[in-house]
């Protein structure tokens, strides 16, 4: 079964007089457990194609099916609560809470959830011990390395037990060794848990690792394949 599914998929921007078509009738299938890396040069599309599968932005037409229920025909407010409770976010700029500790920051999602302070506690230090964090639980994002607060971004992504994850260019502000250490923490947590992994990327780190490549190129999918039947 399909956990993420686009259907004639289109973002298409005005400017003037000109027509911008960024997602140009897209159709994906995302099934439970892919590790799948959507790339593409800047400007191919890869990004507003992910920001419609999180339902950070509404399709110009066509449909997203999130485990059969469509992004598109929800109100502002029950988008918010589906993304809260249905997908994890990483971004490019990390995007923690300054002021808060790591431990702080995973659990800052299980708090807009609701969950009891003991809940939260023990989720986000299993989850912090998980992407290999163990005892940095106090600390706070300027005391952590990039490679470090990506991982509490990991962390905060899965915190509230999402049926997805996505990741948009995790890996830009990353050296070789912190990117290696981040992939490795997503592989383990994808392949123990089941967890799905999207990304959306030009890295050829991140293209490497991933099982399925979608690539995009004028808001198209010009090919779409899954390494291991390829390779053999």
């Amino acid at each position: 079964m399909s956990v993420i599914e686009t259907k004639e998929l289109y973002k298409i921007y005005h400017d003037g007089e000109s027509e911008i078509r960024a997602v140009d009738g897209v159709n994906i299938s995302i099934t439970k457990g892919e590790f799948t890396a959507i790339v593409g040069p800047s400007g191919s599309g890869k990004t507003t194609l992910l920001n419609l599968i999180g339902g950070l932005d509404y399709p110009t037409k066509g449909e997203v099916l999130v485990k059969d229920n469509d992004l598109g025909k929800m109100s502002d407010k029950e988008r918010i609560y589906f993304r809260l409770n249905h997908i994890g976010f990483v971004f490019q700029a990390y995007n923690l809470i300054p002021v808060l500790s790591a431990e702080e920051n995973v659990g800052f999602v299980m708090e807009l959830q609701g969950k009891s302070a003991k809940e939260r506690h023990q989720r986000a230090v299993s989850l912090l011990k998980e992407v290999g964090l163990e005892g940095r639980e106090n600390n706070r994002p300027s005391k952590l390395s990039g490679g470090q607060q990506q991982r509490v971004a990991v962390a905060r992504a899965l915190a509230s037990k999402p049926s997805f994850v996505l990741a948009d260019e995790p890996t830009a502000n990353l050296d070789s060794h912190a990117t290696s250490s981040l992939l490795s923490t997503m592989e383990k947590l994808n392949e123990k848990e089941g967890m799905t992994f999207v990304f959306s990327t030009h890295d050829p780190r991140v293209m490497k690792r991933a099982r399925r490549i979608i690539e995009i190129e004028d808001g198209k999918i010009i090919r779409d394949y899954t390494k291991e039947v390829e390779d053999q």
